[in-house]
């Protein structure tokens, strides 16, 4: 019989096949529930756009629903999600670069204020400063920015990243050092 994790937010190596199938649902959905939130904020910051990171987000839990019976336990099942996540908005993000919307929430930011509600400037600069962020990252070349996002943002391993990017841990140290000038460079360059 097929292991089966007590926690689902464990992300140690855990071995599903076939035998599982039966029991699929209910453990998938505690699967979405502990790493959905970290697959759609790691696709916000591939793609760029919320709306088409959500979609991201669906398209990856159903690819991994439908191939989880592929799914061998040689990685965690984090490590098994991202990846299917950077093999799903790697032809995406080429394609959506190219068609930035500009939405009505964009223009109608201070339509939504209330008494109770944060200091309209602050909200305006807060989202200035995430758009001013997303532009750097999207100056940096795809290696830097993956590398950035995994360890800085996902708080992955360098041996994690390794595995992920298919190179050897020292590979993503010195990566990510350069990565980290780089994106200093571009941020001081937008001030």
């Amino acid at each position: 019989m097929a292991a089966h994790p007590q926690d689902p937010t464990d992300t140690t190596t855990v071995s599903w096949g076939p035998s599982a199938q039966a029991d699929l649902p209910a453990d998938f959905a505690g699967i979405y529930a502990a790493h959905s939130q970290s697959i759609h904020y790691l696709a916000l910051r591939l793609t760029g756009d919320p709306i088409q990171a959500q979609d991201v987000t669906h398209d990856v839990f159903l690819k991994a629903f439908r191939n989880f019976e592929t799914f061998r336990g040689n990685s965690a099942l984090r490590t098994w999600l991202y990846r299917i996540t950077l093999n799903h908005c790697s032809p995406l993000r080429r394609s959506w670069a190219a068609r930035k919307i500009q939405t009505a929430e964009d223009d109608a930011i201070f339509d939504r204020v209330d008494a109770q509600a944060p200091n309209p400037l602050d909200v305006l600069e807060t989202k200035e400063l995430g758009e001013r962020i997303q532009r750097c990252l999207d100056s940096l070349p795809e290696e830097y920015r993956l590398v950035l996002l995994l360890v800085a943002d996902q708080e992955l391993s360098y041996e994690q990243v390794a595995e992920l990017t298919e190179q050897s841990p020292d590979a993503v140290r010195g990566k990510l050092h350069r990565a980290r000038k780089a994106f200093t460079r571009a941020f001081a360059r937008t001030a």
